[in-house]
């Protein structure tokens, strides 16, 4: 026996960090907000980030703290919600955090924190009037039109109707935890533009004769990696498949299959000018011993090892000085959508506007977080892109 049409103001589809956000703002609003969750569970990847303490913001977000093809999109829902309301947040529920380098904020205890502050403000939805109704195991989830010009939606937990419709069910990133392409099929549904995803945040892998790189695994620097003209400085992690930590992480959003990825490996300082002194030990051993001021034991064997200076004169010093700022490694490809962090791409943002998130050509249909094609950088930023699209769409809806 069929179940009953179940009728709200908004559906919200997913229920992850932009999808609670945008359920509470709607649902404050005076709202009757349904959100579809295919899973068992709200939240998932919020329990899992940060280490389980959740870096849910940066107080230095900005506009140019994200890829898209419109490098603008992001301004307008960032300026409307910023890292500040969201900390303002986290303060009015008592929950105590910490900030670590670079502006990045975290959980002094478990990222559960976060889920239940969203969930809290959900329920305060009937304050105002309206609701935010949470529906789990929602799957097999299809989209329509229906006469009246509203949205009609059909999935294994029975079929709802409402006047709005927020595509919020993320990238490609983490299968494990359950991610799939209906974002993207929806958007294509309705005619919308999609900029093909891939990996980002995500460890890179070498291969050839660069694969001795995976023989010191467990080793980390501080470097500056650098791919196209994006540089980043910070830690970089040797791996049994190539090179990963935050230096790699960020590059990698910007990496291109076939182009290099650039290491300094001692960023604003010189080495090797005690060699060159009159008088000074110039050997293998002394070569490594200015390295390990530096940088790690094994690390600095590694790199002397491997590919030494040419000779020992001043001249083949000052050109390996200079490799040592500029060492250049050729990666074969990504580790994948399993460990990438986000995804790059998405719903083209030129099928958006920018300031609500609805889709031009189709009023009632929205699309936030990380199915669009904002992609943050390690360290917060792409959860304040999603308090800040799920308000931008949560005041429209």
């Amino acid at each position: 026996m069929p179940l009953e049409l179940r009728q709200f103001d908004v559906i919200v589809l997913g229920a992850g960090a932009a999808e609670l956000m945008c359920a509470a703002t709607a649902g404050q609003r005076g709202r009757r907000v349904a959100l579809l969750e295919h899973g068992g569970q709200p939240g998932r990847k919020i329990l899992i980030s940060g280490g389980g303490r959740c870096n849910f913001t940066n107080l230095h977000c900005g506009p140019e703290n994200f890829i898209s093809e419109n490098k603008h999109f992001a301004k307008s829902a960032l300026a409307g919600f910023g890292p500040r309301d969201f900390l303002s947040l986290v303060e009015r529920y008592g929950i105590r955090w910490h900030e670590k380098t670079l502006g990045q904020l975290f959980c002094d205890g478990s990222a559960r924190a976060i889920v239940e502050i969203l969930l809290a403000e959900c329920g305060r939805a009937a304050e105002s009037g309206g609701g935010a109704e949470l529906v789990l195991n929602a799957q097999g989830i299809r989209v329509g039109r229906n006469a009246a010009g509203g949205f009609h939606v059909e999935c294994s937990a029975g079929e709802f109707a409402a006047e709005s419709v927020v595509v919020a069910t993320g990238g490609l990133s983490i299968p494990k935890l359950g991610a799939t392409g209906l974002a993207y099929e929806l958007a294509a549904q309705f005619g919308l533009k999609v900029v093909t995803p891939r990996p980002a945040l995500v460890p890179l892998v070498l291969g050839g004769s660069e694969a001795a790189w995976t023989e010191i695994p467990g080793v980390a620097a501080e470097v500056v990696a650098q791919a196209g003209a994006a540089r980043f400085r910070e830690k970089m992690l040797m791996t049994h498949r190539g090179v990963s930590g935050p230096a790699v992480l960020q590059a990698s959003s910007y990496w291109r299959p076939g182009e290099p990825l650039t290491l300094d490996f001692a960023p604003g300082l010189e080495l090797l000018a005690g060699l060159r002194a009159p008088g000074a030990r110039r050997d293998a051993a002394a070569l490594k011993q200015a390295l390990r001021e530096v940088l790690p034991q094994r690390l600095a064997g590694f790199l002397v090892e491997m590919d030494g200076p040419a000779g020992w004169g001043n001249a083949s010093l000052e050109a390996w000085e200079r490799r040592l700022h500029a060492w250049t490694l050729h990666p074969v490809g990504t580790e994948g959508f399993a460990k990438a962090e986000v995804t790059a791409g998405g719903v083209d943002t030129a099928g958006l506007l920018a300031r609500t998130m609805e889709a031009r050509t189709l009023p009632g249909l929205f699309f936030i977080g990380e199915a669009v094609d904002v992609t943050g950088w390690l360290g917060g930023f792409n959860f304040q892109w999603a308090w800040a699209s799920g308000v931008a769409a949560g005041k429209a809806v």
